[in-house]
């Protein structure tokens, strides 16, 4: 089996969409149900379930994405870190953000460079729909992500930064001319759902209820930012967001109205609680306490 074929049939059975895992891949649908009918001809199974509606794995689906997950992370290790040493790098910390301000959190990312030249620093977004997907696959060994995370296997580092809410809604909502709202007020509208979880990491995002016990309608998925806010210029619904959105993507069709009854949403390092040794990792720790968390 080609390292091509590897990756694509460990995305579907991550993805578990035939279209996600195309676009993800950067090739088209009928090449994945190429290799992955390929795949089932010479192990003589079906690796995946599939209906007008669903894909799941088979059991030996399942069997095959297990026997090959540390395979595949291990070769791309070692092809990396051999990239790395013929150029004199001796480590490399990728860190994944949630939040889409990473501008905003240069300080820390400029101090880590400065104290430790040998190292390199790769920061990536993450889409909010994986969850903890790309840190527990090994793709990234930090995640920079709203709390409170409460995972077994996942360790919590210091916080950097706590950011006020906002409301997105369409620029011609009945909203929209308002200077503030109010979390109740949002009760009167829908707000979109997605496929994340744990369910209550999402919810410390966008409540279910209101104090008052109102419910909050949630609505269709959403699988990343892009989606939320056209799902929201359109009226569809309502998004609650981090209040560096108003900075971060300003959209004409998108008005921004600050929440006056929620807290402030924390964000802070998560780590694979099985790479608490890991010398990169507790260097960044480091760096965003002594720098402190960042003011809003």
């Amino acid at each position: 089996m080609e390292l091509r074929d590897i990756e694509i049939f460990l995305t579907l059975a991550e993805e578990l969409h035939f279209g996600r895992t195309a676009e993800r891949l950067h090739i088209t649908h009928a090449r994945v149900s190429q290799v992955i009918k390929q795949q089932e001809r010479r192990i003589g199974a079906e690796l995946f379930y599939r209906t007008s509606r669903s894909v799941r794995l088979t059991r030996i689906g399942e069997q095959l994405r297990d026997d090959l997950l540390p395979l595949y992370a291990g070769l791309n290790d070692s092809v990396r870190r051999a990239q790395l040493a013929a150029q004199g790098v001796t480590g490399v910390l990728r860190v994944g953000l949630l939040p889409v301000n990473a501008h905003d959190l240069r300080p820390y990312w400029d101090v880590f460079r400065a104290r430790h030249p040998q190292w390199r620093l790769h920061i990536q977004s993450v889409r909010f729909a994986e969850t903890f997907a790309a840190l527990r696959r090994g793709d990234i060994d930090v995640l920079v992500a709203w709390l409170p995370v409460e995972e077994p296997d996942l360790t919590v580092g210091p916080v950097l930064f706590a950011d006020p809410r906002v409301l997105a809604v369409s620029a011609d909502h009945e909203l929209a001319q308002r200077t503030s709202v109010s979390l109740e007020m949002v009760a009167d509208f829908q707000h979109p759902d997605t496929e994340t979880g744990p369910d209550y990491w999402f919810d410390a995002f966008a409540p279910r209820q209101t104090r008052r016990g109102r419910m909050i309608e949630r609505g269709p998925f959403v699988h990343d930012t892009e989606d939320a806010l056209t799902r929201t210029s359109m009226a569809e619904t309502v998004t609650l967001f981090p209040a560096h959105m108003t900075r971060y993507w300003v959209r004409p069709d998108i008005a921004y109205l600050p929440i006056k009854d929620m807290d402030a949403l924390l964000y802070g390092m998560v780590w694979r609680s099985s790479e608490t040794d890991n010398e990169l990792i507790r260097s960044l720790a480091r760096v965003v306490h002594d720098l402190g968390s960042l003011k809003s």
